[in-house]
């Protein structure tokens, strides 16, 4: 069994957790993103539509916003793409995860994860929701284990033109009100750089 064997809302009675919905980061500051990112999403967006795949959308939007995140990191933040994760294999908590987004610089392995994120099947988000579960729960428990100060852990499933972003603190699971979109890429940078502790970007002045 992997992350992608569980299902919601099993997954919730199975590990305990406690549900709500909320607006997860109100007043969190838009990340202007690059003119070559814009053009970049500008030009594949409808190219992703039409291949209309789980690996084109990953590749045509998915993975350039994260790129452009983990740009904007510095060395602070560090990112793996189709990375296995056997966060818990005794719990059955191991297994691929699209994306992982970590604290701390770079590295050949995961160190502190926050961020995990997962593509939607069959462009049905509500679908993704165990595994992505699933996979908070494991990062939750890696950090726990390697004594990381992260107490905070985020989820997202997408199709790669809609996001939906998730939040687990202890036992708590918190789904957002919102979805967000690919087209609003200064939005949904704000949102990932804040889940992965990096600093508001400077006001550009007037």
């Amino acid at each position: 069994m992997s992350y992608r064997d569980f299902s919601y809302p099993e997954v919730t009675t199975q590990f305990g957790l406690s549900e709500g919905s909320a607006d997860l980061l109100p007043g969190v500051p838009e990340l202007a993103a690059s003119p070559a990112l814009r053009s970049f999403l500008g030009m594949n967006l409808t190219l992703a539509n039409l291949i209309n795949t789980e690996k084109a959308r990953s590749e045509l939007l998915v993975a350039p916003v994260l790129s452009e995140l983990w740009g904007h990191g510095g060395g602070r933040i560090n990112l793996f793409s189709g990375i296995e994760f056997p966060a818990d294999p005794a719990a059955q908590l191991t297994g691929y995860v699209d994306f992982l987004i970590g604290q701390g610089p770079q590295l050949p392995r995961v160190s502190a994860p926050v961020v995990v994120i997962f593509e939607a099947k069959r462009d049905n988000i509500a679908e993704g929701y165990g595994q992505c579960i699933a996979a908070m729960i494991g990062a939750q428990r890696f950090n726990m284990r390697a004594g990381n100060t992260v107490s905070t852990i985020y989820g997202c499933v997408t199709t790669g033109i809609n996001w939906k972003f998730l939040r687990l603190e202890g036992n708590q699971l918190t789904f957002d009100l919102s979805e967000y979109s690919i087209q609003q890429p200064d939005r949904l940078l704000g949102l990932l750089a804040h889940m992965a502790g990096l600093p508001p970007a400077p006001a550009v002045a007037a």
